[in-house]
């Protein structure tokens, strides 16, 4: 059984939730310089294992082989690097890293040290979302034509967290990441993006400095195209009529619709049936507290994935390559915004001397 310590208690109590209840995993360390956070989180889970507010004492653990991090995102590059050279299996939630001139180095550390780096992109491991890829993948609704990606959700109580409201906290990075991890996902190889936005007048009264409400077109090398839409601070629709996520994907033979957060999925597949499928059963593995606020569901699927990649010798993915390659897209559509004009990635990947 793979050993496991996580770093960061704010998300990473999903995070601790699904190792606790995991049979491929042993949680060994919780790591965070709250240290009043780390004594809720004992207390909430009975956490029997090491607590420390030092990073340090995670990276000389012998005894751990993952380490989990869930830490600001302007964190992300360095405690990787130093997870890598520590010896260790990285898992690192989205988005990946905030800086592309950082990519080479994780790279190389990668490669030098023969350690994987998986990105915990979770909306890939909800129910629905499992089943329209495997669907997918089986010829069910033929070849793709297109696929659109959206989020939309009333996160106005998120202007709450102070740092919400800070210059470097953007809608696009913490909210569009997901659905535009499912057009890489679909369509690894987009060339161009396009896309406008706006502060809302809720965003704007709220304190935001930054878009909360976008639009974006892109264009694959193979001419397909896809979108991506992401509203933050306005009301939404009954869930009975739309799910804040969702991913639609149309074929030449059929077409699906995943949603997230409600476990429902929706396919005409090739012989014209139509089908809606849910899954209350799984309700108690996704959302253990809180209502749907925290994901140990999804964290638990994908742990145990990275942990049978290990043990087992594959790739998981997203891996680092495909991590830094969906942070060149999201800052290609940073500056579309920017600069009202459509952005090539490979602009951004060469401006870095990455090459993927």
């Amino acid at each position: 059984m793979l050993k496991l310590g996580i770093l960061g208690l704010g998300e990473g109590r999903s995070t601790m939730s699904a190792a606790l209840q995991s049979e491929k995993l042993e949680l060994r360390a919780i790591c965070d310089r709250n240290e009043e956070l780390c004594r809720h989180r004992v207390a909430e889970f009975q956490f029997q294992g090491r607590v420390t507010p030092n990073y340090q004492d995670l990276l000389d653990d012998p005894e751990i082989d993952i380490i989990a991090i869930y830490t600001p995102d302007h964190l992300h590059a360095e405690h990787v690097a130093q997870a890598l050279r520590a010896g260790k299996h990285v898992v690192c939630t989205k988005p990946f890293i905030d800086d592309l001139s950082k990519a080479n180095e994780l790279l190389a550390l990668a490669e030098q040290t023969g350690k994987k780096v998986f990105i915990g992109q979770s909306s890939r491991f909800f129910e629905p979302v499992k089943r329209q890829r495997a669907d997918f993948e089986a010829g069910l609704i033929g070849e793709l034509i297109t696929i659109e990606g959206y989020y939309h959700a009333d996160h106005r109580w998120f202007l709450a967290k102070g740092w919400s409201l800070q210059e470097s906290f953007k809608w696009l990075y913490g909210g569009l990441s997901h659905p535009v991890d499912f057009i890489r996902w679909y369509l690894p190889n987009i060339e161009e993006v396009m896309g406008y936005g706006m502060l809302s007048a809720n965003g704007r009264a709220g304190g935001l400095k930054h878009q909360d409400t976008m639009h974006f077109i892109f264009k694959a090398t193979d001419g397909r195209v896809a979108r991506v839409s992401g509203a933050y601070t306005g009301p939404v629709q009954p869930v009975t009529r739309d799910s804040e996520m969702s991913c639609i994907l149309r074929g030449t033979e059929g077409a699906s619709q995943a949603d997230y957060m409600d476990l429902r999925y929706a396919i005409t597949d090739r012989t014209g049936e139509e089908r809606i499928v849910t899954w209350e059963h799984k309700l108690k593995h996704y959302f253990r507290f809180e209502g749907k606020s925290h994901h140990a569901g999804e964290y638990q699927n994908y742990l145990e994935y990275f942990a049978d990649s290990i043990t087992e010798g594959f790739t998981a993915y997203p891996n680092i390559r495909e991590g830094i390659g969906t942070i060149a897209l999201l800052q290609a559509m940073d500056r579309s915004l920017q600069t009202g004009r459509p952005v090539r990635v490979q602009e951004l990947l060469d401006e870095h001397g990455v090459q993927l």
